[in-house]
């Protein structure tokens, strides 16, 4: 089958369309930069995630290069919680990445469907999260994007492993994408929840950024929403950068308040005052949610007044982040 120009027509145009060796099966993703197929590798017969870059950014030299660059590294990392970077490269004019198809859902959906998780899903989906992360640093590699959608969750082996979770996008940074000039408000829709103070400030940024985001993610992950809402986004971009975050036990007072200590130097101004990786994060917040915990399943206790009637009213319905969750494809 003769390769076809990605983007030539609408999205649909491509299933059963070769592109670059791949052929197109169906769109399983998009978003502002990039569609996602899942396609098949006709030269090695597997199945492969196929992200293909907008135009705009394959037209940009130095987005080229820092791309190739930050994708060849990704794919250098042997790491369980990191997608496997098969090829990247460009065709016709357009970037694109293949890369392990994951099975499963992304963070940002199970949260929309299940609502706020248990600390203990939560720390354990983190602590995968961290780890990919940290092996990143090790390499020099600075993610700068870590969010939700960005998080692949697939069921994992046993109860004891309910979820295996993968971190992709390395080459998709907000620093490389800043290059081609697309930072426009509506470039960085859905991110900027979970961006930190020195990347708004254009300063030099390293590990501890991905902290900042990290603990922004485990905040919604617990909480249902990211440490700071705003109307706007010149709003939330000064929030990040001067107002402290609240207390998560505002939301959820089932935890301990030691949490609200751990999120609150994750998500320190400053990176000197942060945790200096992501695995020490999440072993402090491990940690502090054994102090005093509230038993799994049970919101704190309430006390139920009588009216002047003298009926009682009913007790309330469990929260969402009470209820019971399950994990899977």
């Amino acid at each position: 089958m003769s390769e076809t120009r990605p983007y030539a027509g609408r999205p649909s145009d491509l299933v059963g369309q070769q592109i670059a060796g791949y052929r197109v099966e169906r769109e399983i993703g998009r978003g502002g930069m990039a569609v996602v197929y899942r396609a098949r590798d006709l030269r090695l017969d597997r199945t492969v995630a196929l992200k293909l870059l907008a135009p705009e950014l394959a037209r940009n030299d130095t987005f080229r290069r820092r791309f190739t660059h930050e994708s060849r590294v990704a794919a250098a990392i042997d790491h369980p919680h990191i997608v496997p970077v098969f090829e990247a490269g460009e065709t016709e004019g357009v970037l694109y990445i293949a890369m392990r198809y994951v099975a499963g859902r992304d963070l940002r959906h199970l949260l929309d469907q299940e609502g706020p998780l248990p600390l203990t899903t939560a720390t354990r989906i983190t602590g995968q999260v961290a780890s990919a992360l940290d092996a990143a640093h090790d390499h020099g590699l600075v993610h700068r994007d870590v969010k939700p959608g960005n998080i692949l969750v697939a069921q994992g082996t046993d109860s004891d492993h309910p979820e295996h979770v993968y971190l992709t996008d390395f080459g998709l940074t907000k620093k490389s994408l800043s290059l081609t000039g697309f930072t426009s408000v509506g470039q960085f829709v859905g991110t900027l929840d979970y961006v930190a103070p020195e990347q708004i400030s254009g300063k030099p940024v390293d590990g501890r950024c991905d902290v900042y985001s990290l603990a922004c993610v485990v905040h919604e992950t617990l909480a249902g929403r990211p440490p700071f809402q705003r109307d706007d986004d010149m709003a939330l971009l000064w929030a990040h950068q001067y107002d402290q975050p609240p207390p998560l036990t505002g939301l959820r007072p089932d935890l301990p308040s030691s949490v609200d200590e751990v999120l609150a130097r994750a998500l320190a101004k400053s990176p000197d005052d942060r945790y200096d990786s992501c695995l020490s994060f999440v072993a402090a917040l491990r940690v502090a949610g054994t102090r005093h915990p509230t038993p799994t399943g049970h919101p704190p206790t309430r006390t139920v007044r009588a009216p002047a009637n003298g009926t009682p009213e009913p007790p309330p319905e469990p929260p969402a982040w009470a209820r019971p969750v399950f994990i899977g494809p």
